[in-house]
């Protein structure tokens, strides 16, 4: 088995995150016992490939394999409350699955992460008026724990278009919440304790409970939404 494909199956296991960084030229090395030289032959094979991307001046990183195949349209209708609930129609199925794979497949240090992003989400809710509370804020913290529960899936197709939908329609799921915020004039209490069923669950490695705490949580949000109509 050559040291390219060792590397290459790192990425399509799930090990290494689209967008993340590539471990040094040093830790590779060690790991499989190689030379400098091979691991510079190895990576180069993977840019060749289109599997990894260095830009100047920084470190090599995992590319997102399916963002130059993948066009998601309509991103200018993220003011469409119709477009909008069909985007929460996807995030339910999506992020469903992503939980269900976390909860089988997160590393002892992810489910740590995870822990510390709910705690600082948990708090953040707790003082509602703080620093970085704008409903701008509020919609990109929300994202960063969904994000994190798919980079711990561990699924490469789960994790790639996850960061192309958050990405594409973020100005459609901005709108989301900045419409149920105007509608009820606060967060709703039922998002803060579906975001602790999830994360409850994940950290029990609970997979089953874990999807649809996951698929719940957006469709509630959905729910709200329609009553803004």
């Amino acid at each position: 088995m050559s040291l390219q494909y060792s590397l290459e199956r790192l990425l399509l296991d799930g090990e290494w995150i689209p967008g993340e960084p590539i471990p040094s030229e040093r830790s590779l090395m060690q790991r499989f016992d190689v030379s400098r030289g091979a691991v510079r032959e190895a990576m180069a094979g993977l840019r060749a490939r289109g599997v990894v991307e260095t830009r100047q001046g920084g470190r090599s990183r995992c590319a997102n394999l399916l963002e130059p195949h993948l066009e998601l349209p309509l991103q200018g209708h993220g003011d469409d409350i119709d477009f909008q609930l069909q985007v929460l129609e996807a995030r339910a199925v999506l992020e469903g699955e992503a939980a269900w794979f976390a909860a089988r497949r997160a590393s002892d240090e992810e489910l740590v992460r995870l822990e510390q992003e709910f705690s600082r989400m948990r708090a953040r809710n707790r003082n509602p008026g703080g620093k970085g509370q704008s409903t701008l804020d509020k919609a990109k913290a929300d994202l960063q724990f969904h994000m994190l529960i798919a980079q711990s899936s561990h699924h490469l197709l789960v994790c790639s278009f996850s960061q192309l939908f958050y990405s594409r329609y973020f100005n459609a799921i901005y709108s989301v919440l900045s419409r149920t915020l105007s509608r009820f004039g606060r967060y709703p209490d039922g998002i803060a304790q579906q975001h602790a069923a999830i994360h409850r669950a994940l950290q029990q490695r609970d997979a089953d409970t874990a999807r649809e705490a996951a698929r719940l949580h957006i469709l509630y949000t959905r729910d709200l939404l329609k009553q803004c109509r």
